[in-house]
């Protein structure tokens, strides 16, 4: 039997969800000690708000897991 955390989506290995967090996370506060905004971060990865009716309603937690997503969803080149 296989335990995965509740906030690590099903489909991704947790170790991987864990490290796009991470760098979500950095992201996110460097923006913010700018003085940007989530929207600023998320547009950072090129996230749109095709899933959100409204992207400005996007609060600092929903940005870091929208680019955890983000990151997640393309898989990383190897060195060769």
């Amino acid at each position: 039997m296989t335990f995965k955390s509740p906030s690590t989506p099903s489909h991704l290995n947790p170790m991987q969800w864990q490290q796009a967090l991470a760098v979500s996370r950095d992201v996110c506060a460097r923006v913010f000690r700018d003085g940007g905004k989530p929207n600023d971060a998320l547009a950072s990865f090129g996230v749109s708000g095709a899933g959100n009716d409204n992207l400005a309603s996007v609060n600092w937690d929903r940005a870091v897991d929208m680019i955890a997503e983000e990151i997640c969803a393309h898989p990383m080149a190897h060195a060769a």
